[in-house]
């Protein structure tokens, strides 16, 4: 008798029946899994020979154990990896814990009985059992380090779609990572841009995760140099995910249509995040819509472009009396009745055109971001005429 199996409290006689018993046990923890869990008999015949195989090797690795324990982390992960790749795919952690304890009771059932007497046959008891034991905390490793890997994969693959979006690159590239992270490429989108969390490394973005998982928003991370990134899916709340976010001011692009317009979203977000600090009291978060002239003092083209576009050309293609009235207005610091004196109009009518103003334009002369926004976009539009040198 071997001195590790002598300490095991086993024959190496019963060593050999049990080896040799083992296909017939396997056999029978299998049947026992078909039995018992309504999902096994949906896998296909090579899934189910992979769990017969998977089964049979445990049994081999149990007699291989007894006759030299300190094996146990090198055969109990042995019987894992022979299990072929399609099987890893199909069956969840759950499923296999499952597995493990049908497996765990068959062997506990049949093995003990090829023991020569009861002082053997309880010896096999406890063996099994621990045995069991390890099988379980090695299909737990096994599945812990396929989900690290997969994890470091996603986020490396979620960081590459991110950068994409924000440098604008080929579309059928960003479309094939980004569904393959789950992601919807023609779902609504909107881009946020503020400081990351000041969490330390290694994962200095949980809190934001954390906060959009709480929520059910889907969406996509990635650092783009010292700012954080979040692409957010329809119905995400912002508010409510921005707070997550590290000090400073956060800047909300506009919602697109889907992925592959997010580009636009990310540079107007990106331009408002650089000049924000323009506007100290800016609420958190801000869109980047109500920064155009913090973004204009900061040289960005399309925030001029897109003043003149929504602001002045509706004024200017109104008539010309809603800007003057507009200039006017501004002019006596928003005193009605020195506006309708030097338009030598009723006050009622300064009143109606104000409102008009606001009705094209989205905003009103009437307040301060409104009249800064209008004397700015009015001043645009005098520098560079329709038609005429940019």
């Amino acid at each position: 008798m071997g001195s590790a199996a002598a300490r095991a409290g086993v024959r190496l006689t019963t060593l050999r029946r049990i080896e040799k018993a083992s296909g017939e046990i396997a056999a029978a923890g299998v049947a026992a899994m078909a039995e018992r869990l309504g999902w096994f008999g949906r896998l296909t015949a090579e899934q189910r020979s992979g769990v017969l195989l998977v089964t049979q090797t445990g049994t081999g690795n149990f007699v291989a154990w007894l006759r030299d324990p300190d094996a146990t982390p090198r055969l109990t992960a042995e019987a894992f990896r022979s299990a072929p790749l399609d099987l890893a795919r199909r069956v969840t952690l759950r499923q296999t814990v499952e597995l493990v304890r049908i497996a765990t009771e068959v062997f506990e059932e049949r093995i003990p009985l090829l023991g020569a007497d009861d002082d053997e046959r309880a010896a096999l008891v406890h063996a099994v059992l621990r045995f069991g034991r390890e099988v379980a905390f090695a299909a737990a490793t096994v599945y812990a380090s396929a989900a690290e890997a997969r994890g470091a994969w996603d986020a490396r693959l979620e960081a590459l779609v991110v950068d994409a979006v924000v440098l604008g690159e080929a579309e059928a590239t960003l479309l094939s990572r980004a569904s393959a992270l789950g992601w919807d490429p023609a779902a609504e989108a909107t881009v946020v841009v503020g400081e990351p969390p000041s969490e330390e490394p290694p994962e200095p973005l949980h809190a934001v995760r954390r906060a959009a998982h709480r929520a059910g928003a889907t969406v996509l991370l990635g650092t783009h140099g010292a700012r954080l990134v979040m692409i957010a899916g329809p119905g995400a709340p912002l508010e409510e995910l921005s707070a997550s976010f590290g000090p400073g001011a956060v800047v909300m692009g506009p919602t697109v249509a889907g992925l592959t317009d997010a580009h636009h979203s990310a540079t107007a977000a990106l331009a408002g995040h650089r000049a924000v600090r323009a506007w100290p009291g800016a609420p958190r978060p801000v869109a980047a819509d109500d920064l155009l002239p913090e973004r204009v003092l900061d040289g960005d083209t399309q925030a001029v472009d897109q003043l003149r576009r929504d602001v002045a050309t509706p004024l200017r293609e109104a008539g010309g009396e809603l800007a003057a009235t507009v200039e006017c207005y501004l002019d006596v610091a928003g005193v009605l009745e020195a506006a309708a004196r030097a338009l030598f109009v009723h006050p009622n009518t300064v009143r109606y055109r104000l409102r008009r103003v606001a009705e094209l334009t989205g905003v009103h002369p009437g307040e301060a971001r409104g009249a800064l926004v209008l004397r700015l976009a009015i001043g645009l539009d005098r520098l560079h005429p329709a038609g005429g040198p940019e």
